[in-house]
């Protein structure tokens, strides 16, 4: 179902062509909000969902950019905006690992300043570009923004030390952004363990079981599970800000 009127929320999702992302886009879109998908503009899977979405009747638009790039970010953001007609809710989740496979902590050699900068630049930095750039309209609306931290930003390994700081920068950051905008705007994170999406898909067998025994509820978190809780922190919780919700399983605390 859609709803579509001049009284509908509006919503930028970075990073929204596949898993969290898209998930967030397809949960927004079906509680009647206006989305702009971000997606890099080189990637056929933004235009290829958002086709899928408006043939169910959803109000999807598309915001080509890339987060980690200064100017490109805040361009693509004024953009959305400009095409919605302002901003109620910002989703920050756009994000890279970097690697395919994890880096021990102990293998210094294997992380260059390649890989940090990537990381910084597009899981970390990305998320206060396109949050300064969203600012002015979602004070105007009186919005939330989340962003998408993990499991790895607050003391788990993740997929190599860069990753685990980008999104321990994250968290840092989210109650930065709490403090600067209140009481205007909210800002919350969520930390999601391991999730069955794409990139996580060709991982060995034995690499989801470890994390799956770890779990106190016994199955693979989905991207929908955390894009529940994303939808809830932006629509749902009044008087949440400055937090980061563990969607997890109970893995870190079993």
């Amino acid at each position: 179902m859609t709803i579509q009127s001049d009284k509908a929320k509006t919503a930028l999702v970075t990073g929204g062509a596949s898993g969290i992302g898209l998930a967030s886009v397809t949960l927004l879109a079906q509680q009647g909000v206006r989305v702009a998908m971000n997606h890099l503009e080189d990637d056929p899977q933004g235009p290829e969902q958002i086709e899928k979405l408006r043939a169910q009747g959803f109000d999807v638009i598309s915001a080509p950019g890339n987060v980690s790039v200064p100017g490109n970010a805040e361009a693509m953001v004024d953009t959305a905006i400009s095409k919605l007609g302002g901003l109620d809710y910002l989703v920050n989740n756009a994000g890279i690992a970097g690697t395919r496979d994890p880096i021990p902590a102990s293998e210094l050699d294997r992380i260059d300043e390649d890989l940090w900068m990537a990381l910084l630049n597009t899981n970390l930095i990305g998320v206060f570009r396109c949050s300064k750039a969203a600012a002015a309209a979602l004070r105007a609306s009186g919005g939330a923004i989340v962003n998408t931290a993990s499991t790895a930003g607050i003391g788990l390994q993740g997929s190599s030390t860069p990753y685990a700081a980008s999104k321990a920068g994250v968290v840092s950051v989210t109650r930065s952004l709490a403090r600067g905008l209140a009481p205007d705007v909210r800002v919350n994170a969520v930390a999601p363990g391991q999730v069955a999406t794409p990139w996580t898909a060709s991982w060995p067998e034995e690499r989801k079981q470890m994390a799956l025994n770890k779990m106190l509820i016994k199955r693979h978190v989905q991207a929908e599970d955390v894009a529940q809780t994303i939808v809830y922190l932006l629509t749902g919780a009044p008087m949440i800000t400055g937090q980061t919700i563990v969607v997890d399983g109970g893995m870190t605390v079993s």
